[in-house]
């Protein structure tokens, strides 16, 4: 049995390196040609990643500047005027509004990279060679699942960041949630933490927050309901109210917490035991009660002072002439 061994020598040389130079040849486009394109892909994604994030930064350091008007009020004000404005502890305003830049700033950078990401590795796969239609129809059929499993999660996390955007409150506000009333401890784009007035830490998820009552933006009013008897002289009990609300404006510890002088709105009410007068006054947000307290306070000995009696119970006692048995008590009307 003979055996043949493949030739060789100086011919099979040029052979071979032809053979190399084609198939280097042919598939230039995919050694070199396709590498340097993704690589570019990568290289742009990456600057649009850093541009935006740079804005995203830009933005975000603008929102923790104070604005003029804070500057404004950041100043100490002259006795006796006041702007309805949002009047915060400047501490208290400063946390709020870095909690709210800093997690505006972090969603907006997550969802810029998330996106980029996407788009790269979409890209990256048809310079492969790879069939995005199917890829693309079972993400969407997996993300469709993952919708409807997340329902309550997606609300919490879309209310959370309406909440922060529209700056419907935030930390160190005083708000009504429903059962959760108290001051604001955190807002995060999931929960809201709420601290009440005894004590309790309510945690509550953004996505069942349907309405808000915030007392802590602009301004508050302070309201005082003063019930006096009926014989009492009203344009007397006006000029008292009056005279205490301009003296509490006129109090160098109240004159900075009071936007106006205390106005007297006139009867409220006309109850069963006396007669209700409502005096009221724009304050300072969060310090309507501290306010309405020292009004109250004021009020009461203005009025012993002025001889206005508060009222008492309109009863009257009827006792026929023969006493009834003992138990059976008398006729009262």
């Amino acid at each position: 049995m003979s055996h043949t061994s493949p030739p060789s020598g100086p011919a099979t040389d040029p052979q071979l390196a032809a053979s190399w130079s084609g198939w280097i040849g042919d598939h230039t486009t995919a050694l070199i040609g396709i590498p340097l394109r993704i690589a570019l892909i990568v290289v742009i994604l990456l600057v649009v990643r850093a541009v935006a994030k740079r804005a995203i930064t830009r933005v975000v350091q603008r929102v923790l500047e104070p604005t003029a008007g804070e500057s404004e009020r950041s100043r100490p004000r002259r006795p006796g005027r006041g702007a309805a404005v949002l009047h915060r502890d400047r501490t208290r305003a400063k946390q709020r509004r870095e909690q709210r830049a800093r997690t505006i700033g972090s969603v907006l950078s997550s969802a810029v990279t998330i996106v980029l990401f996407m788009v790269g590795v979409a890209m990256v796969l048809d310079q492969v060679g790879i069939a995005l239609g199917p890829l693309l129809a079972s993400a969407g059929v997996v993300g469709l699942a993952i919708g409807f499993g997340a329902q309550s999660l997606v609300a919490d996390y879309l209310s959370g960041l309406l909440i922060m955007v529209e700056d419907q409150y935030g930390v160190g506000d005083s708000v009504d949630l429903g059962e959760a009333v108290g001051e604001v401890e955190h807002v995060g784009l999931r929960l809201t933490h709420v601290r009440d007035l005894n004590g309790g830490l309510w945690h509550i998820r953004n996505g069942e927050i349907l309405r808000v009552r915030n007392d802590s933006q602009e301004w508050a009013r302070a309201v005082l309901d003063v019930a006096v008897a009926y014989d009492a002289n009203l344009d007397t009990v006006y000029r008292v109210l009056e005279d205490t609300g301009r003296a509490l404006r006129q109090d160098p510890d109240f004159t900075d917490l009071l936007l106006e002088d205390p106005a007297v709105w006139g009867v409220q009410s006309l109850d069963a035991d006396g007669v209700l007068v409502r005096l009221a006054v724009k304050t300072v947000p969060l310090q309507q009660w501290g306010v309405t307290r020292e009004l109250r306070r004021r009020v009461k000995d203005a009025l012993d002072e002025a001889g206005v009696d508060i009222p008492f119970p309109q009863r009257t006692v009827w006792v026929r002439a023969d006493a009834p048995e003992p138990g059976t008590g008398a006729l009262t009307r």
